[in-house]
């Protein structure tokens, strides 16, 4: 039925886009083959009425004219519905040519493609190319999760999904059910924000995490969708980036450069050892367990029992 009605649409719009006078109802009843199906007179003008408020809704300027006789005629002028010409700034042209680079390996590749041939016309420059390195430092969007898709397509169509999600400190997936909202790409991971009917409140997901296949379920969202969705701002938070304490750590002399960069206090211990003080917030406990037994936490003391018991997760497998 969906179908129909995008078909009977279209048609309408062809035929008031390409008259060069109003056309009445009767002629445009005869025109489209949906409004021929039609068992009455009525049952045509509120076919006719609805389908006129939908493209209007749409966008489509349709003018009402009135003649001599009274009666009264319907036109599309392509003047009045034409877009104007899209002119891009170096910098929007650049900013549409790096979003390109997210479908690079995924199945819209081809419409990317595409997509960056109209933008060439409105002002991508021709010697930049966003598949090929032009320089030394180049910025990389990696989209290898098989879930971005289907859930880049469920967010797009307000569609509910469930799926098979591991934690960091867990050893086995759990299923979830969840109302996406937005996709994020945060330090070369990939995050989905929605609303997680398991827990009754907002939840952020690691792509990475997600095992198995996304499913589609039926039904309508249950909970509203936040005007803006901070999926950057929930993830930095449980990373640690909005500390407001300190911690003390072992690491090994040489290792966790990326710790060492976060330190706050430095001191060295001798026989390939230093220690550490670095900020501690939501999260820590499960960056720290990524560097394995180049990592030693000294206080505080929840956050070393934290570390235990993923690394006890891990070894369970």
């Amino acid at each position: 039925m969906a179908i129909a009605k995008a078909e009977r649409l279209m048609n309408l719009a062809l035929c008031l886009l390409g008259t060069r006078r109003p056309l009445s109802k009767r002629e445009l009843r005869e025109s489209v083959e949906a409004y021929l199906e039609a068992g009455s007179d009525d049952s045509f003008n509120r076919m006719f009425e609805r389908d006129k408020d939908d493209l209007r809704e749409l966008g489509l300027v349709i003018e009402t004219v009135e003649s001599l006789d009274g009666e009264i005629g319907y036109l599309a002028r392509r003047d009045s519905n034409r877009l104007p010409p899209i002119t891009l700034d170096a910098e929007e042209a650049a900013a549409l040519g790096l979003a390109a680079k997210v479908w690079q390996q995924a199945r819209l590749a081809g419409a990317a493609s595409g997509a960056l041939q109209k933008l060439r016309a409105a002002g991508l420059p021709e010697d930049v190319d966003p598949y090929e390195p032009h320089s030394a430092l180049e910025p990389r969007i990696p989209v290898h999760e098989a879930a971005f898709e289907p859930l880049m397509l469920a967010c797009r169509d307000r569609r509910p999904v469930g799926f098979e999600y591991r934690k960091a400190n867990a050893a086995q997936p759990e299923p979830r059910h969840v109302e996406p909202w937005a996709l994020e790409c945060w330090r070369g991971h990939w995050y989905l924000a929605g609303f997680d009917r398991d827990r009754g409140a907002e939840r952020v997901f690691r792509l990475s995490r997600i095992t198995g296949r996304v499913r589609s379920r039926g039904g309508r969202f249950t909970a509203p969708v936040p005007d803006v969705v901070t999926v950057r701002e929930t993830v930095a938070s449980w990373a640690g980036e909005t500390a407001d304490r300190s911690a003390r750590i072992r690491l090994r002399t040489g290792a966790g450069y990326p710790l060492r960069a976060k330190a706050t206090a430095v001191r060295e211990l001798g026989d390939g050892w230093d220690e550490l003080e670095i900020p501690y917030g939501h999260g820590l406990d499960a960056w720290l367990v990524e560097f394995g037994p180049d990592v030693v936490v000294l206080e505080p003391a929840e956050l070393r029992a934290d570390v235990v018991d993923r690394l006890r997760a891990v070894a369970k497998g």
